[in-house]
Order: C-alpha cells, then sequence, then structure tokens
C-alpha cells in the first residue's frame, strides 16, 4: 500500500534523524483511538519488520471514563498486529467536569493523563513512550506559545523524564495532517469520535484555523515557521535534510 510506505517513510527518517529508538528498547504507544496515535501504533509495530535494530511496542490506552466509549476494536488490532494492549481505567472526566467542574479544562485533563500513562508505562516495563504528535501539532504549538506566553519553545522530538526514567519520542513529526488525514481514510483503522466536550473548542483549534487561513494568503507559511524551530534549535528541534513534502 503506497499510502503506508509514505507514513512508514517519514516514521523512520524521523526515528533516525533523532536517534529516537535503540536496541531493545520497549515503545509504548499512547493510544487515544483517534486518527493519529492508531497511525503511529501501526507504523511503528509495522516498523519492526525491517527496522536495523529489534524493540517491542505495548498498547496503551489511559480510559478517561466517558461512558459508552468501546475500546474492543483497538484491542483487536492491537491483536492483529502482534501488539500486547492494555486499557487503563480512569475517573479523569467524572474529576474534571463532574467534580471540579473547570471552566478551562484541558491543563488539568493533560496533567492527569500524562501522569497515568507515565505510570502504566513505567509498571509495563516500557523505558519509551511514542506520542502521535505530528508536523502540524509542532507548527501549532510554536504558534501557541508565542502568542499565548510570549516564549519561543514547543514539544521536543526526544524528552527524557528524569524523574520518571521515561523518554517520550514523537516519530510522526515529520507527517502532516493531511497525510495521516489520507492514509486513514484509506484503511479500515477504528477510529474513535472523541466523546470530550471540549473536542473542537480549545485554543488549538482556534490556531489550526488561522494558520490554515494565513497559509492561503502567504503559501508555505508552516514550513518557513517550522524552518525557523529547526535553525534556532528550538527545544531539540534541528535542521536535517529535506521538509516534509
Amino acid at each position: 500500500m503506497n499510502e503506508l510506505r509514505r507514513i512508514l517513510s517519514f516514521t523512520r527518517r524521523a526515528v533516525a534523524d533523532y536517534d529516537m529508538i535503540q536496541a531493545g528498547d520497549r515503545v509504548a504507544v499512547g493510544i487515544s483511538g483517534g486518527k493519529d496515535s492508531l497511525t503511529l501504533l501501526l507504523a511503528l509495530a509495522e516498523m519492526r519488520r525491517f527496522y536495523p535494530v529489534p524493540y517491542e511496542v505495548v498498547g496503551i490506552t489511559v480510559d478517561m471514563g466517558f461512558a459508552g466509549v468501546d475500546f474492543s476494536d483497538i484491542a483487536a488490532l492491537c491483536e492483529q498486529l502482534g501488539v500486547a494492549y492494555h486499557r487503563i481505567p480512569t475517573e479523569i472526566a467524572h474529576v474534571i467536569f463532574e467534580v471540579r467542574q473547570e471552566s478551562n479544562p484541558c491543563s488539568l485533563c493533560a496533567k492527569m493523563r500524562r501522569g497515568a500513562l507515565h505510570s502504566a508505562a513505567k509498571e509495563l516495563g516500557c523505558n519509551k513512550i511514542a506520542l502521535g504528535h505530528h508536523f502540524d501539532d509542532a507548527v501549532e504549538t510554536f504558534m501557541l506559545n508565542l502568542f499565548h506566553e510570549g516564549r519561543l519553545g514547543c514539544f521536543s522530538p526526544v524528552t527524557y523524564l528524569s524523574r520518571r526514567d521515561l523518554t517520550l519520542i514523537r516519530p510522526l513529526i515529520y507527517a502532516k495532517e493531511k497525510d495521516v488525514r489520507y492514509f486513514v481514510s484509506h484503511t479500515t483503522l477504528p477510529i474513535l469520535a472523541s466523546p470530550c466536550p471540549e473536542d473542537k473548542h480549545t485554543e488549538r483549534e482556534t490556531m489550526k484555523a488561522w494558520l490554515a487561513a494565513k497559509e492561503k494568503e502567504l503559501p508555505g507559511l508552516r514550513h518557513r515557521i517550522y524552518m525557523a524551530m529547526c535553525k534556532g534549535e528550538i527545544d531539540g528541534w534541528k535542521v536535517c535534510g529535506r521538509l516534509p513534502e
């Protein structure tokens, strides 16, 4: 499948450029059920067949506790791919939306989900956690930090968490969101709709729309922002060759 080969090409290049995976790594993939995390799961599972060093893949879903969400199809996919799958039940949704009734829930939600994912990865003997952030996520995060916090910053392609002794990696950073959308449109991946009431109503969605509008006025804007991050070596980003197409 050409679509899969393209995603695998992006993934392998990012992993190699940033030395994300070493021999013997046990990599936990954080699986929300969205298009990005399932694309990452499939890419890392498939890449085991030809990557020059051996590594393991483990799937972890932090179940937020929203009613009616069924992860059985994701469990079946992991079994098909030869990936051990673990669903971690939590009451994060209850705490945020019912107990605390947060007016701006995203920050606390992200913190709680990260904590649950990191704890589960450690308990399962993983030393790496792979997250499904892609090229557009990086550009949007950089611009959000600039506009809302007045600082030059982004998540890093590779982050070592010394207190947890875990390394976070982001193997999809060379894939654009449109590449991921095109890929999943040609697969039968069991994409789950987000049950979160804040979905599509975040600052990130506003920035995404703003960048899309500006891209029409200034074609190539996202690439130039991305290159500025790399040339400035912002938070571990670097120039590694050609840009994502």
